[in-house]
């Protein structure tokens, strides 16, 4: 049975942090369109900001679906489960935003996360969660599993690229989503053409 939470608690602040993996999913608005379902597992890219506010890294990577999905309509979920210790699910949603690399407050923001990426490790933003329902359930159909280590694979082949090579990744990649919505903006705030 599903429990409705008013906040996240500092004990449920404390459970969700040590989890090793969480789910960010997100979709278009409309009928049409996919949903999508993304793992997040890199250590130290998760925080709880307050007992309404989470945040995650977001990373440079193949696609840029929950960028698109936010700029269209903000709706987000992030699931957490419990693959050792008591079963338990926990879901946060909300109304997310992202603060991009080039966006003003994305240096203050990077600082509130112990996993000391930055952008030549592949980090192309913040991802801001205002969380307007927190709920956990069971998780007793949640298998067991060990946590063998961080696969740091991702921020390594981001760093070998070269700020010119991640920011051409970003180009080819990211700059719609795979339903042709708009996605990760290389240029935010482009100088407008001069008055003739």
């Amino acid at each position: 049975m599903a429990k409705v939470h008013e906040r996240i608690t500092d004990r449920m602040r404390t459970w969700l942090l040590a989890q090793h993996v969480f789910f960010v999913a997100t979709a278009p608005s409309g009928p049409d369109g996919h949903v999508n379902v993304s793992p997040k597992g890199v250590g130290g890219t998760f925080a709880v900001l307050d007992d309404r506010t989470v945040a995650y890294v977001d990373l440079t990577a193949s696609g840029s679906e929950t960028i698109a999905h936010l700029r269209q309509n903000g709706r987000i979920t992030l699931m957490f489960c419990a693959f050792d210790g008591p079963p338990d699910i926990v879901r946060l949603h909300g109304r997310g935003r992202f603060v991009t690399l080039y966006d003003e407050g994305f240096d203050e923001l990077l600082t509130r996360f112990e996993g000391g990426l930055d952008e030549s490790r592949g980090v192309r933003a913040v991802v801001v969660v205002d969380v307007d329902r927190v709920s956990d359930s069971c998780g007793y159909g949640v298998p067991f599993m060990d946590y063998r280590g961080e696969r740091d694979l991702l921020p390594q082949h981001m760093a070998r690229k070269g700020a010119d090579g991640r920011a051409a990744y970003r180009r080819m990649k990211n700059r719609t989503s795979i339903d042709g919505l708009p996605g990760f903006d290389m240029d935010p705030d482009p100088d407008p053409d001069p008055v003739v």
